[in-house]
């Protein structure tokens, strides 16, 4: 059996070198400590030696030569701006297009960008970071349920961040436990959760083993600290449950991550699915 190291990928997390820190402005905003007003990013406390641009080179080259160092076969990339785009439609055989809810209190707004990013991009997936919206969206809140519903119609699933967010900013709108009302409102809806889960990591695997559209990708996380329940649970009756999703360049290397993966103890027969086929199969990539 080849190891992780030599089998395709497909990472549901990645994005582009940029110069600068404006992208982070929409959580500055809602920040009140003097470090994350201050930082390049505000959950880099997090993370060491998050990769750099530099002003003179291309950004979907650089993603391009890092996806190839490290066998990324594709990577999913938000088509909110311009670099995005581009790579997008000059590379339609390396990224996929994913959508962006960045503002559920504007509620038909949302949908109609849903809707339009569907029919300008082919969107794939479209994503929320709950702990990132201002005001403040929950998982489960009102404001969300036409997202949810739009989705279902689509018949794309959603990337969620839930658990404690990296930025100093409140955690309750990503509690792990209001997934469940949301798979039990949407039996049909494809519900992937982002950036790990805790301190509910265990809860998950729970709603997981509960729900069969419920997934779980490993955001924002080194392969060293992927939680021990989530690898359990992968080893057993979850192998086609758990997605790889990296960080690059937002907080880590592909070098670092890749560097790590082999130490995971995951299975023999979970690689594959983990690397390449749960998210081929969730994308509607395998058909």
């Amino acid at each position: 059996m080849p190891g992780p190291t030599d089998l395709p990928v497909i990472d549901t997390l990645i994005g582009f070198p940029t110069e600068g820190s404006a992208q982070y402005d929409f959580i500055r905003r809602q920040t009140k400590d003097a470090a994350s007003k201050a930082s390049h990013m505000p959950a880099e406390y997090m993370f060491t030696d998050v990769p750099t641009a530099s002003p003179t080179s291309d950004p979907v080259s650089i993603t391009l030569h890092e996806m190839d160092r490290f066998g990324v076969e594709k990577g999913m990339v938000h088509v909110n701006g311009e670099v995005a785009a581009r790579a997008v439609t000059d590379h339609p055989d390396r990224f996929l297009p994913a959508g962006v809810v960045s503002d559920p209190n504007d509620v038909m707004g949302t949908v109609r960008a849903l809707r339009q990013q569907y029919e300008e991009h082919g969107i794939r997936a479209t994503t929320v970071f709950p702990a990132g919206t201002f005001p403040q969206v929950a998982i489960d809140a009102p404001q969300m349920y036409p997202v949810y519903a739009t989705c279902v119609e689509l018949g794309i699933p959603i990337f969620v961040c839930a658990g404690v967010p990296g930025p100093r900013v409140p955690y309750e709108v990503q509690e792990v436990g209001r997934i469940d009302r949301v798979m039990f409102d949407f039996p049909d809806l494809v519900f992937v959760t982002r950036h790990g889960c805790e301190p509910w990591e265990e809860l998950a695997v729970k709603l997981m083993l509960k729900w069969s559209n419920l997934y779980y990708s490993t955001s924002a996380f080194a392969p060293k600290y992927y939680p021990k329940a989530i690898v359990d649970y992968a080893n057993s009756r979850g192998a086609d449950k758990v997605i790889y999703a990296g960080y690059f360049p937002a907080g880590m290397s592909l070098e670092r991550i890749f560097r790590d993966l082999p130490s995971v103890p995951f299975r023999d027969e979970v690689w594959p699915k983990f690397l390449h086929g749960n998210a081929a199969r969730v994308l509607g990539l395998d058909g």
